[in-house]
């Protein structure tokens, strides 16, 4: 059997509750392979693989924070010990649609319900063979894709009958969500969270926590690389903090490059002042769960470390900054509905990351487009911008498992 290339993209997806937090992750895996050759081998083989190298490599841990994962399982991997490898705390098994319910799937699932793991049935319609199952696993999905949320009533109500909770996947509009929610649906996963319309009923919270630990540091006179990792936390007070620097009439020739750049060319007193006003105005609260805060902070840092080891940016010693920078503000458009043309005449923003922002394009542009067709679990897309930034594959997981990682320290 040919060997399967030990390198991997990782998409992650949040699962939302009905107050719209995080509460979940979808995974899904892709091999090297797969991406870069039309023959794919024996895809549970590389499921399989890239499955285990994710637990002994980087811990799966790191890739989730403390949400649980959803991985999708065929069937011989379902039939397998190999799945009792997975952290019973940290998973749930999808059962993939195609299975075929038979008495030795049935018994395979009772094993490892009573092992400890919870169990998932995706893409999933509605029919008595199921009914053995429904009382095994704990959570059907949901297509709306192919199951149109008008024609869903009289499923949900067979699924009541079982002790089950009901997750909407693909769920591509607000229209959508809200009919769903009305149905009971418990959890939600798609494109809609992505959109400006999550965020019209609550607004993002800056973090009073945040502010409170940048006027601890201002006080303890802290250095400048541990006020910028606050700032870096918060996209929302990263915005702020460049807007502040812009409003300095003295400083408006001067390009801004870097988060750092920013705080030395405001300085300690002009920021001190500005967290004791803005720490007046802020209602604390946690914006962590919020799924647009969830992706700024990944996609910043995942672009900052494809700027570390891409040969693009080599002799730059600003990439890695501007980067990320790149990342946390391009997702300002929809977090505050404001035009990104307007965003980028705002904050003087040095020109290679304008037109990165403005029209993906330019080798920022580049790393842009490649974090957002990640994020669409679009790995054609990413493979061949991978080409073009001359990034291997190694190093693209390793990106990913360091900005996941980031993400679920912030708090």
């Amino acid at each position: 059997m040919q060997k399967i290339e030990e390198k991997y993209l990782i998409g992650r997806q949040p699962i939302l509750n009905r107050n719209e937090q995080i509460c979940a992750y979808e995974l899904l895996f892709r091999s090297a392979q797969s991406l870069s050759s039309a023959n794919v081998s024996d895809a549970s083989q590389a499921t399989a693989s890239v499955i285990l190298n994710t637990i002994s490599g980087f811990g799966i841990q790191q890739i989730l924070g403390n949400h649980p994962g959803f991985i999708n399982l065929e069937l011989d991997i379902l039939m397998s010990d190999t799945i009792e490898l997975l952290p019973k705390d940290m998973v749930v098994l999808e059962l993939l649609e195609t299975l075929e319910v038979t008495p030795q799937l049935i018994e395979r699932c009772r094993e490892l319900k009573e092992a400890g793991f919870v169990l998932a049935l995706d893409d999933h319609e509605y029919a008595p063979r199921y009914e053995e199952l429904y009382n095994i696993v704990e959570i059907v999905k949901v297509d709306l894709m192919a199951t149109p949320v008008d024609t869903l009533h009289p499923s949900i109500l067979k699924f009541r009958n079982y002790p089950l909770k009901l997750l909407a996947e693909k769920v591509e509009s607000k229209d959508e969500f809200l009919k769903c929610l009305e149905l009971g649906f418990d959890y939600f996963q798609g494109y809609y969270f992505a959109k400006p319309s999550v965020i019209e009923k609550k607004k993002i919270d800056e973090g009073g926590t945040a502010l409170l630990k940048l006027m601890r540091q201002m006080m303890d006179e802290d250095e400048i690389e541990e006020i910028e990792k606050t700032f870096r936390s918060s996209p929302g007070l990263t915005y702020k903090l460049l807007l502040l620097v812009n409003s300095v009439s003295f400083l408006g020739l001067q390009k801004i490059q870097t988060v750092r750049h920013a705080i030395s060319m405001l300085g300690r007193q002009q920021i001190k002042r500005w967290i004791q006003l803005t720490l007046f105005a802020t209602v604390d609260g946690d914006a962590t769960q919020n799924p647009l805060m969830d992706m700024a902070a990944v996609r910043g840092g995942f672009m900052e470390q494809i700027a570390s080891v891409s040969p693009q940016f080599r002799g730059n010693q600003e990439a890695t900054e501007q980067a990320f920078m790149t990342g946390i503000l391009s997702l300002l458009e929809v977090m505050y509905d404001i035009p990104m043309d307007q965003i980028a005449a705002e904050l003087n923003l040095s020109e290679e990351v304008k037109q990165a922002l403005l029209n993906r394009s330019g080798s920022y542009g580049q790393l842009l487009s490649l974090a957002e067709a990640i994020e669409k679990l679009n790995f054609g897309k990413a493979a061949e911008l991978l080409s073009h930034l001359s990034v291997p594959y190694s190093a693209v997981f390793e990106a990913q498992m360091k900005s996941y990682n980031w993400q679920s320290g912030m708090a």
